[in-house]
């Protein structure tokens, strides 16, 4: 199974960087997992729909087609780990690769979420993109290791 995180913002601070990079070393060679960070759309006068419109174009381009597409979003679905780990059971049955999209500032064109197979959210509270990034790739983690009875998760 494969997981690709499709993200708008290329720039994290450092901390972020080295979070995302650790947790991405610590997948074993069955679970893919890859983050594909797109340019932000500059801003200069564009009214917010262009904007999204142009992010959401780009990140079409980067999904291949066929894949599950798991939008994060702030209204959808409250998971908690274990049920995340239940989920990516049923996705790898499901025999698709995975795609998490995770928006720019402005949030996901509402075309794109359209196209959605679901729509899943990280917490009630509003998170900075970095922090969002690292969290998302730790859960796909801690949800690899409660599949595998790796004592990561000690919950």
């Amino acid at each position: 199974m494969r997981f690709t995180v499709v993200t708008i913002g290329q720039r994290l601070p450092d901390w972020a960087n080295e979070a995302c990079e650790d947790y991405l070393k610590r997948f074993p060679p069955d679970w893919k997992v890859e983050v594909k960070a797109l340019k932000a759309e500059p801003r200069e006068g564009k009214p917010v729909p262009v904007i999204m419109q142009a992010e959401a174009a780009r990140m079409e381009a980067a999904m291949e087609r066929g894949v599950r597409r798991v939008i994060l979003d702030e209204r959808g679905t409250r998971l908690t780990s274990v049920q995340l780990a239940e989920r990516t059971e049923a996705w790898l049955n499901d025999g698709r690769d995975v795609v998490f999209i995770v928006g720019g500032a402005d949030g996901i064109d509402p075309a794109l979420k359209k196209t959605a197979d679901e729509a899943i959210r990280l917490s009630d509270m509003t998170l900075p993109h970095a922090l969002a990034r690292v969290l998302l790739l730790e859960q796909i983690y801690r949800a690899w290791s409660l599949r595998n009875n790796h004592p990561y998760h000690r919950a």
